[in-house]
């Protein structure tokens, strides 16, 4: 899968914002040159999987250009499965004085399950199932948003497939990249993950409510953050208790209701 979507590949100097520079120090004993031999004389060494991000990258422009002249701001949610994407948006959009300016595409592998529980939330929610695909991509997002009057939201988000591989090499117009890492994920994910986390303009730690239970250590993992992320902004949330929410829906541009 990963050989198809080309998500081993180093993002484009131009993908999202973020300058990332991966230095290799020359190793005799472990060259690259012993996994990719060198073309034969003449001939022409193609990165085909580059063809297939520059398409993407492309139509996430004009994406972003469409997202732009409607004065809308795009949040790219992602995560690893079970990090509480939906469980969050669900509970911003409860507590929304009115949740019609907000738009949720939701990307999955298969079943329309979090659309609709977006939807009984107030939602606006458009599924995209990819079948075995471990990603969205621009295109998948154009086509979902037909239909859907841009100018009339206030915030669109694109929950991405539960994956944090894959999706990061792939731009979908966002202005806004949103990470998230649960306390029951463990503190030393940024670091097996460094390309995802380190893409990130803000990351959320949630599911702060179970941090005690699962012996979550705050104070590491903000250092992890801040090794592979250094300028992303960190928030700490609970879908649950409520705790962050008002921070983050103040990030997002969205006002929660009044508690009675």
């Amino acid at each position: 899968m990963c050989v198809d979507c080309g998500c081993s590949l180093p993002a484009s100097p131009d993908h999202h914002h973020h300058d990332h520079d991966h230095r290799h120090d020359p190793d005799p004993e472990h060259a690259h040159e012993a996994l990719t031999p060198a073309p034969p004389a003449g001939a022409r060494l193609l990165q085909l999987g580059q063809a297939l991000l520059a398409r993407n990258d492309a139509l996430a422009a004009g994406l972003r250009q469409r997202f732009g002249a409607a004065g809308l701001p795009v949040v790219n949610l992602l995560s690893s499965p079970g990090s509480g994407k939906t469980a969050l948006l669900e509970a911003l959009a409860r507590r929304q004085p009115a949740a019609a300016g907000l738009a949720v595409v939701v990307g999955d592998l298969a079943t329309d399950n979090d659309a609709r529980r977006l939807q009984q939330a107030g939602l606006t929610a458009i599924q995209i199932t990819t079948g075995q695909a471990c990603h969205l991509e621009a295109a998948m997002v154009e086509r979902a948003l037909e239909g859907l009057d841009l100018a009339a939201l206030r915030l669109l988000v694109i929950e991405n497939v539960g994956n944090l591989v894959c999706p990061a090499a792939y731009d979908l117009g966002e202005s806004l990249r949103v990470v998230l890492l649960s306390v029951t994920e463990g503190e030393d994910k940024p670091l097996k993950y460094p390309a995802m986390f380190g893409s990130a303009d803000l990351v959320l730690i949630t599911k702060t409510d179970l941090a005690v239970a699962t012996g979550f250590d705050r104070a590491l993992a903000h250092r992890h953050l801040a090794r592979v992320a250094p300028a992303a902004e960190v928030l700490e949330v609970s879908a649950r208790s409520g705790a962050g929410l008002e921070a983050l829906a103040a990030r997002l541009g969205l006002e929660l209701r009044t508690a009675a």
